[in-house]
């Protein structure tokens, strides 16, 4: 993983925090514990940039959903069987866990130099005993059994027992960690917080700093893909198809539908992201994204995205209709019945996408009391049908350009490609058909020149064509429904088909 040289001004303030209570380190002290001096190292937060307990959860429960009710009884048994028993399912794949790259590199120098370095961690111990093997780094592992949780008290007693007050340094990054450093010759800080740093006054002495990188502020607006929220004015759709766009109520309830649409996405997108840990570490490029990389937490990540999720909520309750609201939790649970089944599911995935783009066009109906024609719904079904088959087909020809056939956490081989071209003209063309029979039948109830939207149909044709014909090249590299509102040719064909509909008018 990369690491930005750069320390923003919290991390500064977190290190003025730490260093105001610190002893000067003259090096005697160091030189006299010597080699002798055993390092323990925390593993969760320290060590990996994550947490192995909730990488665990959230893989059983992207397996199966109604496990969370055995997570539930396991915890009420304690925090110990918590981590026993998910570890005894889950079998987490520990070469791709991330890692801190700068301290694993320093403890590679204070090995070389014969220092004894012990693994001690509350993680479950088959866990922490196979992340150890993986870096060959450790002389010992302490960590929590199905009987002791070896965390704050519980590990400071236990390594005190072991080498002795005052006999070890310890490396950690949380609060819990304060009194294990209490009872340590040396801290080691990773990664702190501004918590932590302010807390950090109770830390005896402070030998070492690894400061968390930069840029955390970018790594949360990747996470939300705020770049996707372009999908969304989609709920403008109903009131510019009524010609009521240019009413003031009117365009500012379709405004705040636009932006609960946006936190719920963000919200659905972050849970996405953290159900599909395993399947993005192994993609050359999802792995990059903040929550496979390590660069923001699993914890931090499930709080985002339940304030996310439960503002959105209270946008729609308090400033939108009732019939908003219930559109706005069938679009949430639609999307994370995707993440955590459907996406899997061949046939369904693609269903279950075309209906949520075409959930964003009921919100905007319901949010303005504009009753959303057959003609609109049917023409938007197929369009965007054919657009979900063109993402799948996306992220296939990737596949087939690195020599794999399955997608990870995907129910496609590579081998269904052309299929999934067939299905997708074929909607695309259907779309075009729907709207050429509104043209012919409907039209004339709202507009005073309806024979100009007769040139919607070969637009709309040479735009899809084109779509599917960059997919085919595999020249399509994202979003089906973002490119076609990037894409500058994409954006000339939305001009001439407004400029089309306000001739007809």
């Amino acid at each position: 993983m990369r690491c930005c040289p750069d320390i923003s001004h919290f991390e500064i303030v977190g290190r003025r925090a730490m260093a105001m209570t610190s002893k000067p380190d003259t090096g005697d002290s160091r030189r006299r514990a010597g080699p002798a001096v055993p390092l323990c190292v925390d593993l969760d937060g320290t060590l990996l940039k994550t947490d192995t307990l909730l990488e665990g959860i959230l893989q059983l429960l992207h397996s199966n959903l109604l496990r969370g009710l055995s997570l539930l009884g396991w915890l009420l048994r304690g925090r110990a069987v918590l981590k026993a028993e998910v570890a005894r399912h889950v079998d987490l794949d520990v070469a791709q866990l991330p890692v801190h790259e700068d301290f694993l590199r320093w403890l590679a120098q204070e090995k070389q130099q014969g220092r004894k370095i012990v693994l001690c961690t509350a993680a479950a111990e088959s866990h922490a005993r196979a992340i150890a093997a993986r870096f060959g780094l450790f002389d010992a592992v302490l960590s929590s059994d199905a009987t002791h949780n070896l965390s704050g008290r519980t590990k400071a007693a236990r390594l005190v027992a072991e080498f002795g007050a005052g006999n070890f340094d310890y490396a950690g990054n949380a609060a819990r960690d304060l009194s294990v450093w209490r009872a340590a010759h040396a801290a080691i800080v990773v990664s702190p917080t501004l918590p932590l740093a302010i807390q950090s006054r109770r830390i005896p002495r402070v030998e070492r700093i690894f400061a968390r990188p930069a840029g955390r502020a970018r790594a949360w607006l990747r996470a939300a893909r705020v770049h996707q929220w372009a999908k969304n004015v989609l709920v403008f759709v109903p009131a510019v198809a009524a010609h009521m766009i240019a009413e003031p109520r009117i365009l500012t309830q379709s405004c705040v539908a636009f932006l609960a649409f946006c936190l719920a996405a963000s919200g659905t997108y972050i849970i996405n992201d953290l159900l599909d840990l395993s399947a993005d570490r192994s993609h050359p490029a999802k792995c990059l994204r903040p929550f496979a990389s390590g660069d923001l937490g699993a914890a931090e990540g499930i709080g985002a995205a339940a304030g996310l999720i439960g503002l959105s909520l209270a946008i729609g309750y308090v400033w939108l209709s009732g019939a908003f609201l219930v559109v706005l939790c069938g679009y949430i649970v639609g999307t994370i019945w995707y993440s955590l089944e459907l996406k899997r599911r061949p046939g369904a995935d693609i269903f279950c996408l075309a209906g949520l783009y075409a959930g964003r066009i009921l919100g905007g109906s319901a949010a303005t009391g504009i009753e959303p024609s057959f003609w609109l719904l049917a023409f938007a079904m197929f369009l965007f049908l054919s657009l979900a088959a063109a993402k799948r087909a996306t992220e296939l020809a990737g596949l087939e350009s690195r020599s794999e056939q399955q997608a990870p956490g995907r129910g496609y081989t590579v081998s269904d490609l052309p299929l999934l071209l067939a299905f997708g003209v074929a909607s695309a063309y259907t779309s075009v058909l729907v709207l050429a029979l509104y043209v012919f039948s409907r039209a004339e109830v709202l507009y005073s020149r309806p024979k100009v939207l007769w040139l919607l149909c070969p637009v709309l044709l040479y735009w899809v064509s084109r779509v599917w014909l960059k997919t085919h090249r595999r020249q399509l590299h994202e979003d089906p429904v973002v490119f076609a509102l990037t894409d500058r040719p994409s954006q000339l064909v939305g001009l001439v088909c407004i400029a089309l509909v306000w001739l007809a008018d």
